[in-house]
């Protein structure tokens, strides 16, 4: 077998996808460069024929060289669980011991040889055969762990994990079975009371005032960890981890430390912080890092407060902390410890962002010097599982607060599609995140040379590998504290697109993943958390996956610029025509708002960045924008929702409010079961979130409401909106 057809076949074995369609519908075949890179990736040794002959050799061997998967995921109805066992052909009796999640055990023995036969293989002249292990009884939903007694005095084990057919939908979740609300930019949240940027106590308020005018959930942007100690690191898509939260959205004058802290309060009081405070507070975007020094001074005295004045006393906030710690186990500890590292290496020592570029034995959680940094640093690790555990308190006041106003769902999170290569998941992921290369996107209409986004994604090897335990651990923290959860980009439960480092992201491949597994333990969080699934589908979607989905009651992500006939003469669908099984809305952070859509605001800024290809383009998309907005307003007026009188004044340049409300109209008159609308929108924002493409030409992630909470929900156009979507979805 040539190199070329080594590779190929190891490839294909790993779930590379060997060619894939273009946006033009042409068949792009996957160079085998690539494919080497991305078994390399993987974890693959391909560098020679006789390297790549060897992997292959071993992946070929593996089932039947390991006894048991390390798990395996089985639906709740499925009426016949068995567990696939590879031994020597002949062998004996097998001792069983299967211990569920409630601590309840059984256990038993069978016969090898009397167990249903599956197949056989050779493995270095020995005859291995594969037979079923029935699993015993009806087992509950949950995690349950299967250990083996061999014949010959090994053990074997495996994670069972069994699974709802189904996620939580809005009909179970909400009176009526559909549900509306707003969605926000927690940062981006203005009051009198922050310090620069929105926080957890805004975000408590917003909900209640959204509450007020009945809305049934607030969505935010991610709350995943950045870096504690490089608070200018700000996009929410762009994590150090998912499993964590983002400690800038605590409100430190909050907090019960500060009440009784006298060094922190008049810290606060002087006219040096408050001075600064003044220009956070002014400024016309976000300042991240003035943000983070002002709180962060401030919830050091609040930690040494903290541990000074409260440790041993048993029923103080110190006993809760210490719970909390036990709760989140060895995952925080290793979150915190990389915070840790992080200070000392590059905030205080001036030294590397990235841990590549630390010394060797700090490289990875596994580093040879790490456990003697730990030692030594204790109480900065503890400092940091300190605000982990403020972080979580809060956002858990939100959303109590959220569902004591009235809020059936109440908040609505997101989970980003990968990682920050820099960041402590890939730091701790070892062989469970892939290096060597990154998410991106193939060429498509609107990036013709391809995305390279220069995330981490998980390794599907190192993902079975580990039983899955890095998923479920992103997936149960979102869930945490909210009613619905939105996944970005969910296509990463089927497949990805990576693109090897170094290479040009048209040189990438599709990578595909455990779907049926992955969707499967995406029930099990959501029922167990009762929290609603949306999966924003947007894009080239495989061939199955929207069927999977509306079967495990997953909503697919609506959005109203797309929706329209492509297929046939382009226009906009009628709210009849969108689907039931759905969450609506007119924009979303990397797509222009609804008003600066209609002004063509987006196609402004494209322009005066030179991020067309030629000169005439910007005005070739001005006049298809014309064209959009008229087929959109037909499809207003043909709806009902826009008056036959108001057609002309909705085609000017400025949205008009006669517009904005007839936009959310249209999309509260469709089945779908959800409805949001973005703040931005509701209150006429021009400036997109995101304008992909930039990172600091645009102000990205950095935009402040131009109105403070107290007074978005009492204002009359915002009410009027509400109304409206009120009205449609009959909530």
């Amino acid at each position: 077998m040539s190199e070329t057809d080594l590779i190929d076949r190891l490839a294909d074995l790993a779930g590379i996808q060997p060619f894939y369609f273009d946006a033009w519908g042409d068949r792009v075949e996957v160079a085998s460069h690539t494919k080497a890179a991305l078994l390399t990736a993987m974890g693959f040794d391909v560098s020679t024929a006789g390297a790549a002959a060897e992997a292959l050799a071993h992946w070929e061997k593996r089932p039947w060289q390991r006894t048991l998967s390390p798990v395996h995921v089985f639906d709740q109805n499925q009426h016949d669980k068995r567990a696939p066992l590879a031994l020597p052909a002949g062998s004996g009796l097998v001792g069983w011991s299967l211990k569920r999640e409630d601590g309840h055990e059984e256990s038993g023995t069978a016969e090898f040889s009397h167990l249903d036969w599956i197949d056989a293989g050779e493995v270095e002249g020995q005859t291995i055969e594969r037979r079923a292990l029935g699993l015993p009884g009806e087992l509950p939903l949950g995690y349950h762990q299967l250990v083996l007694s061999l014949p010959d005095g090994g053990t074997a084990a495996s994670r069972i994990i069994v699974c709802p057919p189904s996620c939580l939908t809005v009909e179970e979740a909400v009176p009526g079975g559909r549900a509306w609300g707003f969605t926000t930019q927690v940062y981006s949240l203005r009051s009198d009371d922050n310090w620069g940027m929105g926080d957890f106590s805004d975000l408590a308020a917003f909900c209640e005032g959204a509450a007020s005018l009945g809305a049934q959930t607030v969505g935010v942007n991610p709350l995943h960890a950045l870096y504690a100690n490089e608070p200018r690191h700000i996009s929410p898509y762009d994590p150090s981890s998912r499993a964590f939260l983002n400690v800038a959205y605590i409100n430190p004058e909050k907090l019960p430390e500060f009440a009784a802290c006298k060094p922190a309060q008049k810290l606060v009081a002087s006219k040096a912080f408050k001075d600064r405070l003044k220009v956070a507070r002014a400024a016309e975007v976000v300042d991240y890092g003035a943000v983070g020094q002002l709180k962060r001074e401030v919830l050091e005295l609040l930690f040494r407060h903290f541990e000074e004045a409260e440790t041993g006393t048993a029923e103080s906030r110190t006993a809760a902390f210490e719970a909390f710690v036990a709760e989140m186990g060895e995952a925080l500890r290793t979150q915190c410890l990389f915070d840790a590292l992080h200070e000392e290496l590059y905030r205080i020592k001036g030294g590397a962002f990235c841990w590549w570029d630390w010394p060797e034995g700090l490289q990875s959680a596994a580093g040879g010097d790490v456990a003697a940094f730990a030692a030594a640093h204790e109480d900065r690790i503890r400092f940091f599982a300190w605000l982990q555990w403020l972080a979580d308190i809060q956002l858990g006041e939100v959303a109590t607060r959220a569902r004591g106003a009235g809020m059936p769902l109440g908040l609505y999170r997101d989970i980003a599609v990968a990682v920050n290569p820099a960041g402590a998941e890939a730091w701790s992921g070892g062989d469970r995140l892939v290096r060597g290369a990154a998410v991106g996107a193939p060429p498509d209409i609107f990036s013709p040379k391809g995305q390279n986004w220069g995330l981490k994604p998980f390794n599907p090897v190192g993902l079975v590998d580990s039983a899955y335990e890095p998923f479920i651990a992103a997936v149960r923290a979102n869930m945490r504290h909210a009613g619905a959860v939105r996944i970005d980009h969910a296509m990463w439960l089927f497949r990805l697109y990576w693109v090897p480092d170094g290479m040009t992201p048209a040189e990438g491949a599709y990578v595909h993943y455990p779907f049926a597994d992955l969707l499967r333990i995406v029930a099990l969080e959501s029922r167990r958390q009762n929290c609603v699934v949306i999966a924003e589908d947007l894009g080239t979607v495989p061939e199955g996956f929207s069927p999977a989905l509306q079967a495990a009651g997953v909503l697919s992500y609506r959005v109203q610029w797309f929706e329209r006939n492509y297929d046939g003469d382009g226009g906009f669908f009628a709210p009849k025509d969108w689907p039931v099984q759905a969450m609506a809305c007119i924009s979303t952070h990397d797509l222009p708002s609804l008003a600066g859509f209609w002004s063509g605001n987006d196609i402004d800024w494209r322009e005066r960045l030179n991020l067309f290809k030629d000169e005439g383009q910007a005005a070739r998309e001005h006049e298809m924008r014309a064209d959009d907005k008229r087929r959109l307003v037909d499809a207003l007026v043909a709806s009902g929702a826009l008056a036959e009188g108001d057609r002309e004044a909705a085609l000017a340049k400025e949205a008009t409010l006669a517009l904005r409300l007839a936009l959310h109209r249209f999309i509260a008159m469709t089945p779908c079961r959800m409805v949001v609308a973005q703040i931005e929108d509701a209150l006429g924002e021009v400036e997109q979130v995101n304008l992909p493409g930039t990172i600091d030409q645009h102000p990205n992630w950095r935009q402040r409401l131009a109105v403070p909470v107290s007074d978005i929900f009492v204002r009359e156009d915002v009410k009027a909106l509400a109304a409206a979507i009120r009205e449609g979805v009959g909530g």
